[in-house]
């Protein structure tokens, strides 16, 4: 393939960028009257405002004439149609398919997604009406969901969302880390007759989950067979349901998960099983609408007004061609705490790679550093680093216009708008009073890039459209960058090495390299003093 640096658009791209370096955002704001109309689109309640990103209308031209040129349209028509584009995993990314009969119809797997919604839906119905028990009869009041990562990541999210507005259901709890005390926080105070279970690893054989549910399965206690705590109270989510029960887990239900689906992506599947049954059926299918409707949208606008690539030309722009190596997700609202925290798997996972699809090294930076945190709490803390710091760092900035008390949400929205602005238009020290010599250190240079997402109320139908949207720019950039965002090596090197050195801290680690092998010799307690 040919590497994003020999397009000749690129070059242009990057004439663009030094010669927008000394420009200022606010001044591009000064020499277009109707800058804002021009940066920024609108779909389905969704309004994203980019235009506080040192671009103008040039630049944006040949952005998208990028698109074009690496091919973006193909690239998304074929992960639409189930294309291999996952080339080294020789598998197609079929994630869209779960969120509508359309998609699914689309990528030919209508009958296996169907069947599978449908079966978690009378599942969690069962559970929540009590048709489901336990070994003594009773019902359900808690749910125990143990993963990690994308098995445990968006069904958090989701549940954050939707969850406060549940009633009848039981109530979730959430298990990842292989931590003892993790683990005894999550089951305090439950019941273990009125508990059910639901392990989900895509693989089967997750380690660290495998270690929770084995550990959750001994508390139910002496007095129970273990195979009816299976039978009765544990369900898997799996897509190798034999190597849980190679692994003593053969669970009483087990719901399906395909190689089509990245465990990054799962949440719109039987993964977030737990939610369907805490919130129900309904709030999961608006998640799921939410979703499919910016899927819709990303296969049929055109490029110029299309928001994830319009989302993914801003971010390449910024950090490939402008050279910020970090991002900053900034949420107005207390539910999308973790967010970020989701987005730092979806975009570092997928996009931190170092060479293209060929196998051969990248001559541009790709993804950047993602972090963030709850927009309000982190005025409190790092907002200081982005307006004053020597690092420009871009920001997304996430708010709804209603929702919750009017005063509260008031206070958001203002906070957000206000952040986002101080940002770009910063403080000369010639407008600043008082104390002169105090002056550089209060002024602020501005001239720092944002984007701004607003959506009327934060729902489960608004959450699909953020994931989505955020799914699609994830895979864009990726398309332009040239790489595979489908697969994660370094994941399974982290894996692999820790399967090794299981062994070696029972017999030392000889032959390791020498800090591997003082770190163990320490955790073996054979350090010397």
């Amino acid at each position: 393939m040919r590497p994003l640096t020999e397009e000749a658009i690129w070059g242009r791209v990057v004439a663009h960028s030094h010669r927008l370096k000394g420009q200022s955002i606010s001044g591009l704001f000064g020499d277009d009257a109707r800058r804002f109309q021009g940066f920024s689109r609108r779909f389905d309640g969704l309004l994203l405002d980019f235009s506080k990103n040192r671009i103008d209308h040039p630049a944006l031209a040949d952005l998208l004439a990028l698109a074009a040129a690496r091919d973006v349209p193909g690239w998304r028509d074929a992960m639409f149609d189930g294309g291999a584009v996952n080339p080294t995993e020789k598998r197609a990314a079929l994630h869209s398919a779960l969120r509508s009969a359309r998609m699914a119809r689309r990528a030919g797997v209508a009958e296996a997604v169907g069947e599978a919604l449908t079966r978690a839906r009378r599942y969690a119905e069962d559970v929540r009406q009590g048709r489901v028990t336990g070994v003594t009869g009773e019902t359900f009041t808690d749910v125990v969901h143990i993963g990690i990562g994308g098995s445990d990541l968006g069904p958090r999210l989701l549940d954050d969302v939707v969850g406060p507005a549940a009633t009848n259901g039981p109530r979730l709890h959430f298990l990842s880390g292989v931590d003892t005390e993790e683990r005894a926080a999550v089951l305090h105070g439950l019941c273990p007759e009125r508990t059910l279970v639901i392990v989900v690893t895509k693989s089967g054989g997750t380690r660290e989950t495998l270690r929770n549910a084995a550990a959750v399965a001994d508390w139910f206690g002496e007095g129970v067979e273990r195979r009816a705590v299976l039978e009765r109270h544990f369900v898997a989510v799996t897509a190798n349901p034999g190597r849980l029960a190679s692994a003593g887990l053969d669970c009483g239900g087990c719901f399906p998960l395909w190689d089509w689906v990245g465990g990054r992506y799962s949440l719109w599947s039987a993964v977030s099983l737990a939610v369907m049954i805490g919130a129900g059926p309904d709030a999961f299918e608006a998640f799921l609408g939410g979703g499919a409707a910016i899927d819709a949208h990303f296969s049929e606008a055109p490029l110029a007004e299309n928001l994830p690539v319009l989302l993914a030309l801003v971010n390449v722009w910024n950090s490939t061609a402008l050279g910020a190596c970090s991002q900053a997700v900034l949420p107005y609202d207390w539910r999308l705490r973790r967010l970020p925290e989701y987005l730092q798997q979806l975009v570092m996972e997928s996009n931190g790679k170092g060479v293209d699809r060929d196998g051969n090294p990248l001559p541009v930076d790709t993804s950047p550093v993602l972090w963030g945190r709850s927009g309000i709490d982190g005025q409190h803390a790092f907002y200081q680093c982005l307006h004053q710091g020597t690092r420009v760092v871009p920001a997304d900035f996430l708010c709804a216009v209603e929702g919750g008390d009017a005063g509260d949400r008031r206070e958001l929205l203002v906070n957000c708008l206000a952040q986002s602005r101080a940002l770009m238009r910063g403080v000369d020290a010639e407008e600043l009073e008082g104390d002169p010599a105090l002056a550089p250190h209060r002024a602020h240079p501005g001239n720092r890039p944002s984007n701004t997402l607003l959506f009327w109320r934060l729902d489960g139908r608004a959450l699909g459209q953020l994931l989505a949207l955020y799914e699609h720019r994830v895979f864009v950039e990726a398309v332009i960058w040239g790489i595979n965002p489908f697969d994660q090596w370094g994941v399974e090197l982290g894996k692999r090495l820790a399967g090794d050195l299981e062994g070696a801290l029972e017999t030392g680690a000889e032959g390791w390299d020498p800090s591997t092998a003082g770190l163990v010799a320490f955790a073996r307690g054979a350090s010397g003093e």
